[in-house]
């Protein structure tokens, strides 16, 4: 009874610290809802791949990120203001908590951040344009200054992906 009461303790255990490790539910929800857009997932070793001129703040600023998923989400009649504030609640359900907004380069920069103890655990950074909302759900943290520098690097990123994709594409 014992053995089986301690399994049970260490199979609960195991599946919380994973939900607290892994991509969110909602951001999985939104790539699931729309699988033809563009996705990448980078890992903290994917991430210093991009970092091509050995940039030490480049190094600096992804060193607490354990992985992120990047989704760029066409805004269409499928996606647009009543789906970006169902997609905002849906993260604060999930209980990240609104930090900062700001603009920048013509784009609107939404910052969530979840914490346990006083650490942070994951971020959610949606950036809208006129065209595109872009996610970067990311398991660690980054400085919240820091966060247009990251997305323009991975953004840049993305448009190269996205050119292999598209020739990859043609027949």
């Amino acid at each position: 009874m014992r053995q089986k009461f301690v399994a049970g303790l260490v199979f609960a255990m195991t599946l919380s610290v994973a939900s607290l490790y892994g991509q969110t539910k909602t951001t999985e929800a939104l790539h699931k809802q729309n699988q033809e857009v563009f996705s990448a997932f980078f890992y903290n070793n994917t991430l210093r791949m991009l970092n091509q001129n050995d940039d030490k703040d480049f190094d600096a600023l992804i060193k607490d990120i354990e992985k992120m998923k990047f989704l760029m989400v066409p805004k269409s009649a499928n996606f647009g203001a009543a789906q970006y504030k169902k997609l905002v609640a849906n993260y604060k359900a999930e209980s990240f908590e609104e930090i900062m907004t700001s603009r920048y380069q013509g784009r609107n920069f939404d910052i969530f951040l979840k914490e346990q103890s006083g650490k942070t655990q994951g971020m959610i950074v949606t950036v809208n344009d006129s065209t595109n909302l872009f996610v970067l759900d990311i398991v660690g943290s980054i400085a919240l200054d820091k966060v247009t520098s990251l997305f323009k690097r991975v953004n840049e990123s993305a448009d190269v992906g996205k050119m292999i994709m598209n020739f990859t594409k043609k027949d």
